[in-house]
């Protein structure tokens, strides 16, 4: 899956940026201080103060890794949801740092 981003955690969540053919900003997915119920994101994903997406984090089914599963929306994406999980960077050995690895849904 190629990656549009890298970030890295943060004291209230990751930090980093966002990166395709046409958009390279810095993007920041800090924690939902405010959530009351399971189905609320986890964390809250902003680009200049503009939320983008929301983020929970996800246990896997088969590996039992945790990870974190994010779904960003603007209209710089055209109409369609963008679905995107925080994994390990490619040759990166740094637990703090992961790549924003695109998930297309077609």
């Amino acid at each position: 899956m190629p990656a549009i981003g890298h970030v890295t955690r943060s004291d209230n969540g990751f930090k980093g940026h966002l990166k395709t053919l046409i958009i390279n900003t810095p993007i920041e997915i800090t924690a939902n201080r405010n959530k009351t119920a399971d189905k609320q994101p986890d964390f809250h994903v902003t680009v200049g103060g503009v939320e983008i997406g929301a983020a929970w984090n996800r246990i896997a089914k088969k590996s039992g890794n945790e990870y974190v599963s994010m779904q960003l929306a603007a209209p710089e994406f055209g109409p369609r949801t963008l679905y995107a999980n925080l994994g390990m960077a490619a040759g990166q050995d740094d637990p703090d740092t992961f790549a924003i690895i695109w998930n297309p849904e077609d």
